[in-house]
């Protein structure tokens, strides 16, 4: 049996025990064992740390010291999972640039608010999270991110939809799922998940499912 860790907390409009609880209900069908945290220093316990197989962040903006935030580097680096959605992992730490180097990209904007409607397009043949999904529609906030090049995209979204400065670039691929490894850990990240309605729907809850079980390995 596998051994994952979600801790919780940081913003509430983002739903993070909803959020957390849809994740351990996804990891307890898949077999793992599950511990649920609200505190960034259950990273500094050895004994939860050490069999750990996947960290599961629902922390939107709020602080992370460098003793937590290099416990995180070092266990992943070692072969621990990492895997979280929406402004749980990549809008969590923005004065944490270790953090961002991590998770492979940063919010910095949503045109449009909640509220507005876009399309998924996942990237064909490109991994077995995304397998057998076709373009789907979203109605929620659509993230602007600022992205490692070094991500494996695996599903995206076209900007503008909105208008606002920003359109005056023209029309640009935008992730919306990704992957790529940091040592010999596995990092899986989808912007979809403002409220846990949006991951609750499909095909998001089967992208999310497959991204957590697959950072784990």
């Amino acid at each position: 049996m596998k051994n994952a860790l979600i801790i919780h907390g940081g913003w509430d409009g983002h739903e993070p025990a909803l959020v957390a609880e849809l994740c351990r209900t996804l990891l307890a069908k898949n077999d793992f064992q599950v511990t649920v945290s609200t505190t960034l220093d259950s990273l500094l316990d050895p004994a939860l740390m050490t069999n750990l197989d996947l960290f599961v962040p629902v922390v939107t903006m709020s602080t992370i010291t460098k003793e937590q935030c290099a416990a995180v580097l070092t266990a992943v680096a070692a072969g621990t999972g990492i895997a979280g959605c929406h402004g749980g992992m990549c809008d969590s730490f923005r004065e944490s640039v270790d953090w961002q180097f991590l998770t492979g990209g940063q919010w910095v904007a949503h045109p449009g608010n909640d509220g507005t409607e876009y399309t998924v397009i996942p990237v064909r043949n490109s991994h077995p999270i995304v397998e057998g999904i076709e373009a789907f529609e979203v109605k929620s906030e659509q993230y602007y991110l600022h992205v490692d090049p070094a991500v494996k995209v695996l599903a995206t979204t076209e900007f503008p939809v909105a208008d606002g400065p920003h359109a005056a670039n023209g029309r640009v691929s935008m992730p919306v799922v990704w992957t790529k490894y940091w040592g010999k850990g596995r990092v899986f990240y989808t912007s979809l998940g403002h409220h846990c309605d949006v991951l609750e729907a499909e095909p998001a809850r089967t992208i999310l499912e497959r991204g957590l079980v697959w950072a784990a390995k």
